[in-house]
């Protein structure tokens, strides 16, 4: 289990982000545009911009270390590779353990010397979640990972990380606006607001029984496939 005992990131005088929360197996960081999701994620990352200050706190039972034992899944996969590189060329890890990964989520080997521009929504992100997994990661962050996909694709992808944790055992913090979704990828959920916990528990129970008005208007947004804003 990883414990993320305090997280706190400023800007001057101003908090953006203060929380605490636990990553068993997988949690979904849910809230609205500017609730701190992405922010949160930067914080882990050591990746926050220089005119922000982050009060990180976290027990874990190994070394956070950005390649090895921790991946990233960014937002847009038409925008997470080099264009003008093949893949073959942007892909650390040895070729064999290309093929593995190509073969489990579906992906002709042909791809691996094609230019990304080249790829489908559908193939680049599956090549991402491959690049993620190419290090044996014991926590993979993904930020907002099926937002650049049509409906038809988001499911896909959401049935192919569920599959992928249960086979390498990962542990998992999923940010996404969409709680519909976030339901169905994590068993914890935990709903932000203006960078602080609303709410929190199984993901189930949160989607069917949401106790704060603001979780209530996230579910009713996610089921009507629009964002909720304030």
């Amino acid at each position: 289990m990883i414990r993320v005992q305090r997280l706190r990131i400023t800007e001057g005088d101003r908090q953006l982000v203060d929380l605490s929360f636990s990553i068993e197996h997988s949690l979904a960081l849910v809230g609205q545009s500017g609730s701190g999701k992405s922010l949160t994620l930067k914080a882990l990352l050591g990746m926050l911009p220089g005119n922000l200050r982050s009060e990180l706190e976290i027990e874990a039972p190994f070394d956070l270390i950005r390649g090895e034992t921790l991946s990233f899944v960014p937002q847009n996969p038409f925008t997470a590779l080099s264009p003008m590189t093949k893949i073959r060329k942007q892909w650390f890890a040895s070729q064999k353990r290309a093929r593995e990964l190509f073969d489990l989520l579906g992906l002709e080997w042909s791809l691996f010397d094609c230019y990304p521009p080249q790829l489908s929504g559908g193939q680049l992100q599956r090549i991402i979640f491959a690049i993620a997994l190419s290090s044996d990661p014991k926590l993979i962050l993904l930020d907002e990972p099926t937002t650049a996909l049509d409906p038809k694709l988001r499911e896909e992808m959401a049935r192919i990380l569920v599959e992928l944790q249960e086979r390498f055992a990962f542990g998992m913090l999923f940010v996404t606006h969409d709680i519909n979704l976030a339901a169905k990828i994590c068993r914890e959920m935990l709903v932000i607001r203006e960078g602080k916990a609303v709410e929190s528990g199984p993901s189930a129970s949160v989607l069917r029984h949401p106790k704060s008005d603001y979780t209530r208007r996230l579910v009713e947004a996610s089921f009507a496939n629009r964002e909720f804003r304030t």
